[in-house]
């Protein structure tokens, strides 16, 4: 389910990546979950989204199960996976790779890059952003969320933002507006090797076991370890 939040706190501010500690009244278990909305939406409208998937893990499953309109939760901001660069900094480009649900926090990341270059765009100062790749794999289609988002954003900034989707165990036709984008298999180092520069920064977000290899793979094709960034998902 997509949860759309909205703020009290004026105060409330998030990084592009980052994640909140979620307090649910009545519920002793305190979840944990990546925004999946950009610090730009908090400051234009007042809200922050996540995206949360169907567990037994009572968080979640109070999201799925008893979450109504007008529930009121507390939240608390942490982590230190983010992007968020300053109007001087060196531009970079993106390498994102995301296993599963880890494309919440990479997603916000991709609309933060979206927001950077529509001020970029409108002021003629900030931040200049350079390119994105995001690589995103799942078991099939329909466990890739947000593929339309992406492909708007991919439209929105032809040759500034760019997807491979990568499929596991895809048994169903793959649509006609997603099959130039897919790719049947694992993402692989030859896929990553052609992006590595000096001026590369990589996140990596999804199950432990990947980020194990990625991560690995990277430093081997000589990535310094500062220009790697990743969140692990238990």
């Amino acid at each position: 389910k997509r949860l759309r939040l909205a703020i009290t706190n004026k105060d409330f501010t998030f990084k592009a990546g980052q994640w909140v500690d979620f307090f649910i009244p009545g519920v002793s278990v305190i979840g944990g979950f990546s925004m999946c909305s950009s610090p730009g939406l908090l400051e234009r409208e007042g809200v922050i989204e996540l995206a949360v998937k169907y567990t037994d893990h009572p968080p979640a499953r109070w999201i799925h199960t008893e979450c109504t309109l007008d529930s009121e939760v507390a939240l608390r901001v942490g982590g230190d996976f983010f992007f968020d660069p300053q109007p001087g900094d060196t531009p970079v480009k993106l390498v994102l790779i995301a296993g599963g649900v880890g494309i919440n926090p990479l997603f916000s990341i991709l609309l933060h890059v979206a927001d950077l270059h529509g001020y970029q765009e409108s002021k003629g100062n900030g931040y200049k952003m350079g390119t994105v790749k995001l690589y995103y794999s799942a078991k099939n289609t329909n466990e890739l969320l947000f593929k339309k988002n992406i492909l708007g954003l991919m439209s929105a900034l032809p040759g500034k933002i760019t997807c491979r989707f990568h499929v596991t165990q895809q048994n169903s036709p793959i649509c006609e507006e997603l099959q130039p984008h897919i790719t049947e298999g694992r993402i692989s180092g030859k896929d990553l090797e052609k992006h590595v520069s000096k001026d590369t920064l990589w996140y990596i977000c999804g199950p432990p076991p990947m980020i194990e290899s990625i991560s690995q793979l990277l430093y081997n094709s000589g990535v310094h370890r500062n220009c790697v960034f990743f969140e692990k998902w238990w």
